[in-house]
C-alpha cells in the first residue's frame, strides 16, 4: 500500500510504501497518514496485509494502538476482524467497501452541511478535514467546498493548527489546488477574528463523538467553540457515523493522545525553545455538546446534540 506522506506537504510530494501491517501502524503513528476517516481506511488495508502472515491478531492489536483517540481506527479494524476467517480476498473487498462508503458519506454530508449555511457567510475551519483526511472529498472541508460552489460562502479562514500546521500546510494547499481563496490565520488570532464579524460559522471535523454529543477534535477546537458561542456565532461539526462512539458516554471517557514534547519544542529540526524546557502536548481536546449547534453526519443532522437526540439517530 502506498501512502502520500503528509508530513512533507505542500513542499514535497513523497510516497511511503507499506508492505506489512507493522509498517502501516508506524505510518499512522508517525502521521504519514492522518485524519480519522483516512486512518480507518489505512488500517483496513493494513489488516489485509496482516492476513498474509501468521500473526493476524497480534498485528491488528498493533494497528489499534497506533492512535488512541480516533474511533474510526477501531471501527474499521472491528469490521475486518469480524470477517478474518474468510480469507485475504474477502478482506480486501471489505477494505475497498470501507473506502467507498466514506466517499459516499462525504458527498452526502457536504450537501447537507452546505444547505445549513447562511447566504454570504464567512467560515473558519481548523486542522485538515479534506481529501487528505478522508477517502476523497472531506468532512468539514467538503461542506466548505460545496458551500463555496453554491455561492453561500464568501470568506474562508483556516487556522494554522499548531504544532503540525495541518491548516497551513494541508488545508490551505487543498483549497489553493481547487482554486478556492482562503486566508490563513495564527491560531491565537481566532477569537479576534470571530469578534470582527467576518465569520458566521466555525466548521470543523471530529475524531470521536461520544454518546452525549461531546466532540474530540484537534486541539484548539474547544477554544473556537467557546469563542463562537460568546459572540453568538455557530459551530458545525461534520463527521461520518464511523466517528460516532455510542459506547463512550461522554467526552471525559475519550482518551486524549499525548504526543512527543519535541513536536512543540522544535520545528523542522530546529529548536524553538530553550534547552531543558518541558512541554505538554495533547493533540486533541473535548468540545462539550452544548457548544455544538449542529452535527452533520451521512445519516442525518443533529441540532444541538444531546444524549436523547444522539440515541434517536444512532441507537444505543
Amino acid at each position: 500500500m502506498e501512502l502520500l506522506d503528509q508530513r512533507h506537504l505542500p513542499h514535497a510530494v513523497n510516497w511511503v510504501c507499506c508492505r506489512t501491517a507493522l509498517e502501516v501502524a508506524e505510518a499512522i503513528r508517525a502521521l504519514v497518514v492522518r485524519g480519522a476517516p483516512a486512518i480507518g481506511i489505512a488500517a483496513a488495508y493494513g489488516a489485509v496485509l496482516a492476513s498474509r502472515g501468521d500473526h493476524f491478531e497480534e498485528e491488528l492489536s498493533l494497528l489499534r494502538a497506533a492512535r488512541p483517540t480516533a474511533v474510526n481506527l477501531m471501527w474499521a479494524l472491528d469490521r475486518m476482524a469480524a470477517i478474518a476467517n474468510r480469507g485475504t480476498d474477502r478482506l480486501l473487498a471489505e477494505a475497498r467497501t470501507i473506502e467507498q462508503e466514506d466517499l459516499i458519506a462525504n458527498q452526502r454530508m457536504a450537501e447537507w452541511g452546505a444547505e445549513r449555511l447562511d447566504k454570504d457567510c464567512g467560515v473558519l475551519t481548523h486542522c485538515n478535514t479534506g481529501s487528505l483526511a478522508t477517502a476523497g472529498l472531506g468532512t468539514a472541508l467538503g461542506v466548505i467546498r460545496y458551500g463555496y460552489a453554491a455561492g453561500k460562502i464568501q470568506r474562508i479562514f483556516a487556522g494554522e493548527s499548531r504544532p503540525w500546521l495541518q491548516g497551513a500546510r494541508l488545508t490551505a494547499w487543498e483549497l489553493s489546488e481547487d482554486g478556492i481563496p482562503v486566508q490563513l490565520i495564527a491560531d491565537a488570532a481566532a477569537a479576534h477574528l470571530l469578534r470582527s464579524g467576518q465569520v458566521q460559522w466555525v466548521v470543523v471535523g471530529a475524531d470521536r463523538i461520544a454518546a452525549n454529543g461531546d466532540v474530540a477534535n484537534k486541539i484548539g477546537t474547544y477554544a473556537l467553540a467557546l469563542a463562537a458561542r460568546h459572540h453568538s456565532l455557530h459551530t458545525m461539526v461534520v463527521a461520518a457515523s464511523s466517528s460516532i462512539d455510542m459506547r463512550t458516554p461522554n467526552g471525559d471517557a475519550i482518551p486524549i493522545e499525548l504526543r512527543d514534547p519535541e513536536e512543540l519544542l522544535t520545528y523542522a529540526g530546529q529548536a524553538v525553545a530553550p534547552l531543558g524546557v518541558a512541554a505538554w502536548n495533547p493533540v486533541f481536546d473535548i468540545t462539550p455538546a452544548e457548544l455544538v449547534d449542529v452535527l452533520v453526519t451521512e445519516k442525518g443532522l443533529v441540532e444541538h446534540p444531546n444524549s436523547a437526540r444522539m440515541h434517536d439517530l444512532f441507537g444505543a
